[in-house]
C-alpha cells in the first residue's frame, strides 16, 4: 500500500522539520507587522532596504500605467518588451559585461543556465554548500558531478588534475553562501578555471548590490570579474525587486537564449517588475547606494561583534549574513519562537536546507536597521541563548 500524504506529513512533524508560513501585514521594512504586532525583521534578504523605496515604487507605477500588467508571452514568442532590453543593457553596464539575459527568478536562472552549458559527457565541479537551485540545475543537466569540500580550492585542484576526457568543464559556486555568510575563494577558482580551460559560474545573489564598486558584487570586490564567465545575480534581495540575471559574453547570451529551457518556456517578467529592477540598478550605483552599503557594513560589524562578545559562535567575515549554530532542530525552533516573543523575528534554519546537526538561527542585517534596535535585539538574543544553553 502506498504511503499516505497524512503519514508523510506526520513523519515531517515528528522529525521537527514541519514548515509553515508567517503572515506579514504591510511593507517589507526594517520593522514589520507580524500577527498584529510590530517586530524587528532580522531574517530578510532586503539588505539595502529597497523593497519599499519610493524610487522603485514610482518606476513601477509609471510602468504599469504605460505598459499594463503582463508581458503576455515568453520572450521568444511575443513577450520581449522594450523594458526587458533596457534592463539587460543596464545590467551589462552595471556588471561591465558584454551582455546580460534576464530570468524570472534565481532558481529559474540556475536551473536554466547550467543545463544549457553542460550535459552528458561534460563535468561540473560544485561546492558542497552551493544553493539548492544550483544542485537542481546540475541534476537536470545530466553532466558528471564532482562535489568538493566547502571552499576547499586545494581539493578541487587535485580533483581537476585527475579528470580527463570530458567535453566541457564547469566550476560553479555561490559568491556569498546564503546559510553561512562566507565568501568563495574566487581568486583561486579563476586560476583553476584558466589552467584547465573550464567555465566558471558564480551565483552572486547575496553579493550583488552590497559588495564591490557600486555594488557590482563579490567578483568585483576581489577584482576577478574578467575571469568569471557567468555572473548570476538576483533582483529580489539587495535590489528590492524580483527576478534574476546572467551577466555574460555576447556569445554566451546567444547560447542561453537558444538553450535555456526556463527562459524559453516561461512567460517573461511583467513591466512593473522590470521597471523596479531598472530603478534599483541605477540607485545602487549612485551616492545613495554608497551610503546604504556603508550603513549596511557598519550595522553588520556592530551585530557580529555583539554576538561574539556574548559568547555565540559566529563565523568570521564581513557579510550581512550571520548564522548562530544551535545544532538540533527542536532547540532551533524554540530559540526562534522565544525571540519572536521578544519582538525579534529571526527564522530557524533546519535540514535539509543545512546539513544534519547544523540547524541554526540565520540573522540577516539591513542598511535600514537602527542602531538602538539592533542593540535591543542583541540583548534579547543573549538572554534567550543563555536560557536555552546555546551560548
Amino acid at each position: 500500500m502506498n504511503r499516505s500524504i497524512h503519514d508523510e506529513l506526520e513523519e515531517i512533524r515528528n522529525q521537527g522539520l514541519f514548515r509553515s508560513t508567517r503572515l506579514i501585514s504591510g511593507r517589507q521594512s526594517a520593522k514589520v507587522m507580524l500577527s498584529g504586532r510590530e517586530v524587528l525583521l532580522l531574517c530578510s534578504n532586503n539588505y539595502l532596504g529597497l523593497a519599499d523605496h519610493p524610487a522603485l515604487a514610482e518606476a513601477s507605477i509609471r510602468a504599469v500605467e504605460r505598459y499594463g500588467t503582463s508581458s503576455g508571452a515568453s520572450r521568444l514568442v511575443s513577450g520581449t518588451m522594450e523594458l526587458h532590453e533596457q534592463l539587460e543593457q543596464a545590467v551589462a553596464s552595471f556588471k561591465r559585461s558584454e551582455a546580460a539575459l534576464i530570468f524570472n527568478s534565481g532558481h529559474a536562472a540556475n536551473t536554466g543556465i547550467i543545463p544549457a552549458l553542460v550535459g552528458r559527457g561534460d563535468v561540473v565541479y560544485s561546492d558542497r554548500l552551493n544553493h539548492a537551485s544550483i544542485v537542481d540545475g546540475i541534476r537536470l543537466s545530466g553532466a558528471r558531478l564532482f562535489r568538493y569540500s566547502h571552499n576547499d580550492h586545494m581539493q578541487l585542484a587535485g580533483v581537476m588534475e585527475r579528470q580527463s576526457g570530458y567535453g566541457r568543464a564547469l566550476i560553479v559556486t555561490d559568491g556569498v553562501f546564503s546559510m553561512d555568510g562566507d565568501m568563495a575563494p574566487l581568486v583561486e577558482l579563476v586560476a583553476l578555471k584558466r589552467k584547465h580551460d573550464a567555465l566558471l559560474m558564480v551565483d552572486d545573489a547575496h553579493g550583488c548590490g552590497v559588495m564591490g564598486r557600486g555594488g557590482r558584487g563579490s567578483a568585483d570586490l576581489l577584482e576577478v570579474s574578467d575571469g568569471v564567465d557567468i555572473q548570476m545575480g538576483t533582483f529580489g534581495k539587495a535590489l528590492g525587486s524580483f527576478g534574476a540575471y546572467a551577466a555574460v559574453s555576447a556569445e554566451l547570451r546567444e547560447l542561453l537564449l537558444n538553450r535555456s529551457r526556463s527562459f524559453i518556456f516561461s512567460t517573461s517578467l511583467p513591466p512593473v517588475v522590470l521597471a523596479a529592477s531598472n530603478a534599483a540598478v541605477e540607485l545602487v550605483q549612485s551616492p545613495e547606494g554608497d551610503q546604504l552599503r556603508e550603513r549596511l557594513h557598519d550595522n553588520s560589524d556592530l551585530f557580529r561583534k555583539g554576538l561574539k562578545e556574548m559568547g555565540f559562535s559566529v563565523p568570521d567575515g564581513s557579510t550581512q549574513i550571520m548564522p548562530v549554530i544551535t545544532g538540533e532542530s527542536e532547540v532551533t525552533m524554540r530559540f526562534s519562537e522565544a525571540l519572536l516573543e521578544g519582538s525579534v523575528f529571526a527564522q530557524g534554519i533546519r535540514p535539509p536546507t543545512v546539513p544534519s546537526g547544523s540547524a541554526r538561527i540565520r540573522f540577516t542585517i539591513m542598511a535600514t536597521h537602527q542602531i538602538d534596535d539592533l542593540k535591543r535585539a542583541l540583548e534579547t538574543i543573549g538572554k534567550v541563548g543563555s536560557r536555552l544553553g546555546v551560548v
